[in-house]
């Protein structure tokens, strides 16, 4: 046995002094030409092997663009048309690159200026978009439900068909529901007129993706009790995308000055969304794009987070360190990636939607890394010259309540190398140029 041991410790010697000794006699430019030859080898099968395992997102069937909501009189309506700001985005893109092909469309007139690509999105209808992906939640929607109307009822009222408010109950928020402020603090806001006027009111797009329980029925029964016609939407994905994918569907066809997704179990306090839409109006650049996420950082040390297990705080811990080290500068200083409760302006979306890949629980830190590498805009003075460029979308990490929610759809040990493969993937596919910010295919 002590033979056996000896030689296997001795394997790695064995093999090393041949190369090394081979090495030595070899000429030093052609001990350069096989280093090279190796490492051209190496990163091809490294960029080939990267086109095999990263995530492809599948396009959306045509059903999956349609949702169903509550009529006045308690009935369930047909399938509805989404509206989608995503596919003129795309349309308008490919007109832009390709303006020949404007040919092609007789509907046209010619001379149709097609807006610039990079940012253009439709203008908001509303004020709050919320998107809530869904996945078997049939037992534990509903509480989540009820605080979010409750909210979004105080905060922002509910939209007729001039987008006014209604009245706000008793106990609501004082704080006034316009449209975020402009990049300077003290500049005044003109008062808005003709097309520009200001939206208020909100919509509830729940995502179902896929779930085989009875989701789709408990949200449309708590859409009748509440009277939530055409404000709480039902959409339903045919086959499972995963969290990502359905956040992303969804975020594709908001219509709100802000859009925020938050997690169907109701774990994030939603009272706490007026700290994001605060910390977003902070962090806006000069063409008011900005993001705020949910952070339950503060929390460490809490209850909440040491009576988990073990193993629990030793994976979150590693995940960390992990993406420490993974991440872009900006992304990896963000202390809490993975609370579902983040807040997007309506100018950033263009900038983050349309390039996501990740569908499943890794998708927050795709979100992240495309706004820290968004493109430069420009920083304005106090008289509206340009003065510089701001390079990426400012991230807001703002404290909130959260508590634990039994029933997670997580398995810890599995999802955690899932998630840590995953980011790895992520990170070499948009270093190696396999992700890249371009147009996907109409």
């Amino acid at each position: 046995m002590a033979t056996l041991v000896a030689q296997i410790c001795r394997l790695p010697e064995q093999l090393i002094w041949p190369v090394y000794d081979a090495a030595k006699q070899t000429p030093a430019h052609i001990l350069l030409l096989i280093l090279t030859f190796l490492s051209v080898v190496g990163i091809g099968a490294i960029y080939i092997l990267l086109h095999l395992l990263a995530p492809k997102p599948r396009a959306p069937y045509p059903s999956e663009k349609t949702y169903l909501t509550t009529n006045p009189d308690g009935s369930i309506s047909a399938p509805r048309q989404l509206p989608c700001w995503y596919d003129r985005w795309l349309a308008e893109g490919h007109l832009l690159n390709n303006p020949s092909s404007l040919s092609s469309y007789p509907s046209i007139p010619a001379g149709f200026p097609v807006p610039d690509q990079t940012g253009a999105i439709e203008p908001a209808e509303v004020e709050m978009s919320v998107v809530i992906p869904a996945y078997n939640e049939a037992d534990r929607i509903v509480p989540a439900l009820e605080e979010m109307v409750e909210y979004l009822d105080q905060r922002f009222g509910r939209p007729n068909g001039s987008h006014l408010q209604a009245p706000r109950k008793k106990g609501g928020s004082s704080r006034p529901t316009t449209p975020h402020r402009t990049v300077f603090k003290t500049q005044p806001r003109p008062a808005p007129s003709g097309a520009e006027k200001a939206v208020g009111g909100y919509e509830i797009i729940i995502v179902n993706d896929g779930s085989k329980d009875r989701t789709v029925d408990v949200a449309l029964e708590f859409s009748k009790k509440h009277g939530l016609h055409d404000i709480l939407r039902v959409v339903t994905l045919e086959k499972n995308r995963g969290k990502g994918g359905g956040v992303t569907h969804g975020l594709r066809h908001v219509r709100g000055e802000y859009a925020v997704f938050a997690d169907a179990d109701g774990a994030s306090k939603f009272s706490d969304l007026g700290k994001l839409i605060e910390g977003c109006e902070d962090v806006v650049d000069g063409s008011n794009r900005g993001v705020a996420i949910g952070s339950r950082a503060h929390l460490v040390g809490s209850e909440e987070v040491v009576k988990r297990s073990a193993i629990r705080n030793f994976l979150m811990r590693s995940f960390h360190f992990v993406l420490m080290i993974l991440t872009p500068p900006a992304t990896s200083r963000i202390r809490d990636t993975q609370c579902g409760f983040k807040l997007f302006s309506r100018a950033a979306l263009p900038h983050i939607v349309p390039y996501m890949h990740s569908e499943g629980w890794i998708f927050d830190i795709e979100m992240l890394m495309l706004a820290e590498s968004a493109p430069a805009t420009p920083v304005l003075a106090s008289d509206g010259s340009v003065i510089g460029t701001s390079y990426g979308i400012k991230v807001a990490e703002v404290p909130i309540g959260w508590h634990e929610v039994g029933g997670s759809k997580m398995s810890l040990m599995q999802d955690s190398i899932k998630m840590a493969i995953g980011l790895a993937v992520l990170r070499a596919s948009w270093m190696f140029g396999v992700y890249r910010r371009r147009l996907p295919p109409i």
